[in-house]
């Protein structure tokens, strides 16, 4: 299952709730402001960090780049493109929208 995040968990509880639901195995894609949670200092807040070693989770390069923390990036997390994004959303017939 694909578990789509796009909001900051400074914002919504969403990734809480999806971190929570999502069974090893699973990947999680972080996009918009939902990138931030793959970010040194708001992943181990977020429970992020601990979740990358069950899960498979991605971060949204553009996305990352157009708010400046690309460079902030924690170990664990992989970005894709608009193209990668796509190839997820294609390669898991399931897929969740944590608003």
């Amino acid at each position: 299952m694909l578990h789509i995040v796009n909001k900051s968990p400074a914002q919504t509880t969403g990734l809480a709730s999806c971190l929570r639901l999502a069974k090893d195995g699973h990947t999680l894609l972080l996009i918009e402001d939902g990138v931030y949670a793959a970010t040194t200092g708001m992943a181990a807040a977020s429970g992020l960090a601990a979740a990358t070693k069950r899960l498979k989770v991605v971060a949204l390069a553009p996305d990352l780049e157009a708010r400046g923390v690309a460079g902030r990036l924690i170990d664990g997390v992989a970005t894709v493109d608009y193209a990668g994004f796509v190839d997820l959303v294609a390669e898991h017939p399931t897929n969740e929208s944590w608003l």
